[in-house]
Formats: C-alpha cells, structure tokens, sequence
C-alpha cells in the first residue's frame, strides 16, 4: 500500500489526504499536535519511523522566521529515506515583482519579498535528487474565496491599475501533486490560466452572490494588514505550461469562473 507522509495537514494538504484516502492510500500527517491519523511534530522517535515507513513524503511547512523547521529537525532523515517521492510546497512569490510580466519556472528567483521562501524552495532542491517543488500562488476553494469574504464584509476593491496576480484551485493543486508521481522530478508551478487584477475576482463573486461590489480604494484607505499590502507589492502572471506538458496536468478549474461556480455550489 502506497503510504504518504505530509508535514503540515493544512487546508491543501488535507484535501489531498481525503483525495488518496479514498484511493486506499495510507496517510500520516503530523501536525504541532497528535491528532487521530496524525502525529506530533515534536515527538521525533515516531516521526523518523513514519519517515523511513514512507514511499511518498510532502512538506507543506512554510518557513518560520528564517528558517525552515521540517528541515532543520528532520532534513537529515528524509535525505536518507527510501521514499520514492518527495514533494514541497513552495508559493511564486519567490519571484518577486515582475511587473506584470509572466514568470516559468526558469525565471529568476529570490528578487522579493520571501527571501526565507525561495532559501526553503533552494534547500529542498538540493535535499534529494527525487524532489518535485510545486511553487503556487494565491490558492482558493471551498470555504476559502473570494465568496467568503465577500459574504463577509472583508472584500475589498484596491485601485491599482495593471495589477494582475495568478491564482489555483486547490483541488487543482491535488491533481497537479499526483499527476507528479509517475513525473519527473522538478520544479512546477501549479497555476491556472486566466491571471488577472483581483477586483475582477471579487466582482465575479459579488455577481455569483447577487451582492453590490464594494468601493474602489486605496491601499490606504483599504487599511489592510502588513500582509495584505505586501500581496498588492508584486505584480506578475505566473506560466503553468511545464506541468502541463511534463506531467500531463489538466486544470478543472482553468479560471476563477469556474472555480468559484464550483465553490458557490460544490458537488455533493
């Protein structure tokens, strides 16, 4: 039985482990806490056993601070495991600004803002020959879109003229991480094709909700968090064709249509 390891069953990851549960997969998580299929960050003994029992092993671990934890605590290890697949989930912002311009997987990294990201993104490369880096942008689905924040009161409509970003299904994300276990080894970035300004994404979901856009603002009228500005600080279209073509990878969702359609009504 094919047994994955995920460090950090986050909202993602989580799909990911219903998805190959219901393959008959066999999944440990671990977490900052045990919990049912999951194990304990902390508790070391049982993590380097679940790494070593493993045939497919996934971080999802961002890094904390300057430093990424899975590999201070456990990189040695999984180095030495007899996994036959190793995946990490890294973000496009290890790109930076490109002004709108669109980025693959060959363009230059560690020019922005998440310098501790693209030093993890570089790490985990050199961690094993066999590990396949799936940079992803803004990532949305059930429970977490733009029709909740609308629902919400937290859309906001930012005047930024020409700002465009990428964004992916996390279901998407799914398929594009086992489309990768029969792939070569890599980097991929797991985008979909439609990139795009956001307020056309928070006007599609006020459409879908039948609900008034909120007003145009200004970043500092927005008075959005330190976090959020910096979302608004680069500017890029991410190019997904690479793992299209070496992984055979089709979208779902090729734009935030239909994904949110598909978020406003999920299939039962």
């Amino acid at each position: 039985m094919p047994h994955l390891l995920i460090f950090g069953m986050g909202y993602t990851a989580g799909r990911l482990a219903d998805r190959l549960r219901a393959k008959e997969w066999r999944v440990t998580g671990i977490r900052r806490a045990a919990d049912g299929d999951s194990l304990a960050f902390d508790d070391a003994s049982s993590v380097q056993v679940a790494i070593m029992q493993a045939t497919h092993i996934l971080s999802s671990v961002p890094p904390e601070g300057e430093v990424d934890p899975v590999l201070l605590r456990y990189g040695p290890a999984i180095a030495a495991a007899h996994a036959l697949w190793t995946g990490y989930l890294s973000s496009t912002g290890v790109y930076g600004d490109a002004g709108g311009a669109w980025v693959d997987e060959a363009s230059p990294i560690g020019v922005g803002r998440r310098t501790a990201r693209t030093q993890a993104d570089a790490d985990w490369g050199e961690l094993r020959a066999d590990v396949r880096r799936f940079r992803l942008p803004g990532i949305y689905g059930p429970g977490r879109s733009a029709l909740d924040r609308v629902r919400e009161g937290k859309a906001h409509r930012i005047d930024l003229p020409g700002q465009v970003f990428s964004r992916v299904h996390a279901d998407d994300i799914v398929s594009g991480i086992m489309a990768s276990f029969d792939g070569p080894p890599g980097v991929y970035n797991l985008a979909d094709d439609l990139p795009c300004a956001q307020n056309s994404v928070i006007e599609a979901a006020c459409d879908l909700l039948a609900l008034p856009y909120p007003p145009v603002q200004t970043l500092e009228q927005a008075a959005l968090s330190p976090m959020a500005r910096g979302f608004y600080a680069e500017n890029r279209r991410v190019a997904n064709g690479r793992a299209k073509r070496l992984l055979g990878w089709s979208l779902r969702y090729p734009t935030y249509r239909e994904g949110l359609s598909a978020c406003l009504s999920p299939a039962i």
